[in-house]
């Protein structure tokens, strides 16, 4: 079966336009990855947001003189379409040679451009890079359970059935920096680092946890999907009390993507880590 995203120019050999054109963008339903997961749209078991770093800004003043920024980008993760990533990047490459008067315009057109595309309203925040730089870096909260030593041999499909738990309350924050996925369209590996805070009364074994994780180093899906997949499993698995699942994907092609999942409502962490 083709994959929704194979009907976009990713894996294509591409000219890159380098004045506006708002037609690159491609939307990707989620309805059809909701729909393998056994949810519904409108009846989510989290809410969240897909966070993108824009590294690679840039477009001319009325003067021809050309200005460069960063953009945080938020996708709300009920939006009926993901925005494919490459349509994404010859998007912003189209600013290259266009003139916007001033951020506050460039700001305008993106929030148009990508809620039209989405389905929902993206809030788009461009920085100058005195202001990215000032934010400085975060690093993840709570235990790594990178230095656990075990033994791992499944790396094709992320497998629910190899996280354990135990009957005990816990509250408790994780993380980890091995995770790996794939572009399921090109095969291309995306790296990433993922955050899980739960609380509720049962306690998850942390080397089952990292067995789960790195069981996605060959599974190829969507940073989006990964996630959701991720908080999913872990839903159903803890019964939790509340349940944060995030991830802070390394850049390709001058974005990241950094996907955020919860039984709560924000404010959500966006602090650049260090290999982004």
């Amino acid at each position: 079966m083709q994959h929704p995203a194979e009907q976009s120019l990713l894996g294509k050999q591409t000219d890159y336009k380098t004045r506006y054109d708002a037609s690159l963008l491609f939307g990707i339903e989620r309805q059809v990855k909701w729909a393998e997961f056994g949810v519904a749209e409108g009846a989510l078991p989290y809410q969240g947001i897909d966070i993108w770093t824009a590294y690679e800004l840039s477009w001319l003043l009325p003067s021809g003189k050309p200005m460069v920024a960063m953009a945080e980008i938020q996708v709300p993760a009920e939006s009926p379409c993901i925005i494919e990533s490459k349509s994404f990047k010859l998007y912003l490459n189209s600013f290259n040679q266009s003139v916007f008067a001033d951020s506050a315009e460039l700001t305008s057109v993106m929030v148009q451009d990508l809620s039209a595309v989405a389905g929902a309203e993206v809030t788009v925040c461009i920085l100058s890079l005195d202001q990215a730089a000032a934010a400085g870096l975060s690093t993840l909260p709570g235990s790594c359970i990178d230095e656990l030593d075990i033994e791992i041999g499944q790396y094709t499909e992320p497998d629910a059935s190899l996280l354990q738990c135990s009957a005990e309350p816990a509250d408790e924050q994780l993380h980890s920096h091995l995770l790996r996925s794939c572009c399921p369209v090109t095969g291309q590996p995306d790296w990433g680092s993922m955050a899980i805070e739960y609380r509720g009364q049962k306690k998850l074994c942390h080397a089952s946890l990292l067995r789960y994780l790195v069981s996605f180093r060959e599974h190829q899906d969507f940073h989006e999907q990964c996630v959701e997949r991720v908080f999913l499993d872990l839903h159903r698995l803890l019964v939790p009390e509340q349940l944060t699942v995030y991830a802070r994907y390394l850049r390709r092609g001058g974005l990241d993507i950094n996907p955020y999942r919860s039984t709560k409502s924000g404010p959500w962490i966006a602090g650049r880590l260090v290999r982004q």
